[in-house]
């Protein structure tokens, strides 16, 4: 299935039925009078966030939502019946923003979120309400209320607890592919993740943890280059950054600075999560290049930095431990 985590659609609520006149004619009711009955409501349109989804790509075939109109009302001061509810299921973690891009509507980030984007049109009164005592025979009804319409745009985000960056060709792919059961495309070439992937990583029964992969980041993707950093929007929600970075490269403390100012130049709040730094393909290292690499990262970030290999898994325990630790204090932070 391919991956889309932006579409635009159409929506609108149906109107309302409109309202009639009518009398009663029977044989032994000497005074008859007004009997119209009202029209009924228009459908809702109802977003709802639901399990089982993790793209848009429904949307880029199926453009516009249109609720049905409510029925007529009728003699006998019968009510038009309701029109059903038009229910939209989207993935969990869908934002739904104005035509505009900007204003928030929405944000469906738990399973069975559900928010209301636009309400059916009332039905239309029928004659009946308009009798009085100096107007016994009113010959007005109303027409129904209009419903609502918009455009508006659906925004994707993961929901992940841990999120995976890097340049290309760090390894991210690998290392999802061997911690969890994902199996990404892996190669020897930049970019070969060209849209998120998911991965859940299972310590033990009770001790699991989802991670993302997002593509590969480059010098300049907040202003454009390579895929850019349109991907970013989702880790922006995980607990933690797991940044990985390539061991065999020289300047690993440049790498390690080139994408601290892409997350700062995305977004400051994203680059201020905890970060875990990794110093992935470790085994392609000597002892002396180890740890002279690793001391240099360790200077320049003011933090710990662990040696991972992909390929060999050396290392791989410890840091599924360290992170499934950082994702269980993280959801006991917010519960309390």
């Amino acid at each position: 299935m391919k991956f889309l985590d932006q579409a635009k659609i159409y929506v609108r609520s149906g109107d309302g039925g409109d309202g009639v006149i009518a009398f009663r004619r029977e044989k032994y009711i000497e005074y008859g009078g007004p009997d119209g009955g009202d029209g009924g409501r228009g459908g809702d349109i109802l977003f709802r966030a639901v399990p089982g989804l993790n793209t848009l790509i429904d949307f880029r075939y199926t453009q516009h939502f249109k609720a049905r109109k409510g029925g007529n009302g009728a003699g006998s001061n019968r009510t038009g019946a309701a029109a059903s509810t038009v229910t939209i299921n989207v993935p969990v973690g869908t934002q739904i923003f104005d035509e505009d891009r900007e204003t928030l509507l929405a944000d469906l980030d738990a399973e069975g979120k559900e928010v209301l984007l636009c309400r059916g049109g009332d039905g239309g009164l029928g004659n009946t309400h308009f009798k009085s005592s100096t107007n016994r025979a009113p010959r007005r009804a109303d027409k129904g209320w209009p419903g609502e319409e918009r455009w508006v745009w659906l925004r994707l985000k993961l929901i992940a607890d841990i999120g995976l960056v890097g340049l290309p060709n760090a390894g991210k792919s690998t290392l999802l592919s061997v911690a969890s059961r994902a199996r990404p495309k892996i190669a020897d070439y930049p970019f070969t993740t060209l849209h998120p992937q998911l991965g859940v990583v299972r310590l033990n029964n009770t001790e699991e943890f989802v991670i993302a992969d997002i593509p590969g980041l480059i010098e300049g993707a907040s202003e454009g280059a390579g895929l850019g950093d349109r991907f970013l929007g989702h880790v922006e929600r995980c607990a933690t950054l797991l940044h990985l970075i390539d061991g065999t490269e020289s300047q690993v403390v440049k790498h390690w600075r080139l994408i601290r100012k892409e997350l700062e130049a995305y977004d400051p709040e994203l680059a201020a999560k905890p970060e875990i730094i990794v110093l992935n393909k470790c085994d392609s290292l000597t002892p002396s290049q180890r740890s002279a690499k690793k001391r240099a990262l360790a200077k320049a970030s003011g933090a710990e930095v662990l040696m991972l290999s992909g390929a060999t898994q050396e290392g791989l325990p410890e840091l599924l431990r360290m992170l499934q630790d950082r994702v269980t204090a993280a959801k006991q932070d917010r519960q309390g």
